[in-house]
C-alpha cells in the first residue's frame, strides 16, 4: 500500500500525522516505510529522534534508517551533514532526488509506503505521483487546520487530487 500525506499549508501537522500513521501500522505488525520528499524541510529524522543516523549503501542502493523491525525511513536529512543545511535546488535537482528515493532505495518488503509530501502542489507533489501512476498508490491522507487560510489552501490540495485522480 502507498499512502501520501499531503497538505495544502505548512506547519498544519502533516508530517506529525504522517509518523503516526507509520507508527501505527508499524505496531499492528505491519512493516512500514516513510519517504520524506519534503526535501527543503525534513522533519522525520526530528520526529522519530533519528536525527545522528546515517543512510548506508549496499550493493543494491541506500538502505534507509531502521527505527524497529517494523518501521525504516529515508529522509534527505539523514544525508545533510547538519540540521542548519539549506536545500536549495531547482525542480530538476528536486525530481531527481525523488527519483532516486523511489528507485534505490533497498526497503525490502513493505505492507506499506508512507510518503510525507512539502506542503502545497508544487513540482515535487507532480513528480511523485506520476512516477508512482503504475503503482497505483492507495490515495491521500489530507492535513488541515481550522483557519481560514489553511482551509483555502486545502481545498486547492483536494482540486489537485481530483485533477490527478488520487483518491482522497
Amino acid at each position: 500500500h502507498i499512502i501520501l500525506v499531503l497538505s495544502g499549508k505548512g506547519g498544519v501537522g502533516k508530517s506529525t500525522v504522517a509518523v503516526n500513521l507509520a507508527y501505527s501500522l508499524s505496531q499492528s505488525g505491519k512493516k512500514v516505510g516513510v519517504l520524506d520528499v519534503d526535501l527543503c524541510g525534513p522533519s522525520m529524522p526530528k520526529l522519530l529522534g533519528l536525527v545522528d543516523r546515517e543512510v548506508m549503501q549496499s550493493d543494491s542502493g541506500w538502505v534507509p534508517v531502521v527505527l524497529n523491525e517494523h518501521l525504516s525511513v529515508m529522509s534527505i536529512g539523514f544525508l545533510l551533514k547538519s540540521e542548519e543545511d539549506a536545500v536549495v535546488w531547482r525542480g530538476p535537482k528536486k525530481n531527481s532526488m525523488i527519483q532516486q528515493f523511489l528507485e534505490d532505495v533497498v526497503w525490502g518488503t513493505l505492507d506499506y509506503l508512507i510518503i510525507d509530501t512539502p506542503p502545497g502542489t508544487s513540482d515535487e507533489h507532480i513528480s511523485i505521483t506520476s512516477m508512482l501512476k503504475e503503482c497505483n498508490p492507495d490515495g491521500a491522507v489530507i492535513v488541515t487546520t481550522p483557519q481560514g487560510v489553511a482551509l483555502a489552501d486545502v481545498r486547492k490540495e483536494i482540486s489537485f487530487c481530483r485533477k490527478i485522480e488520487l483518491p482522497i
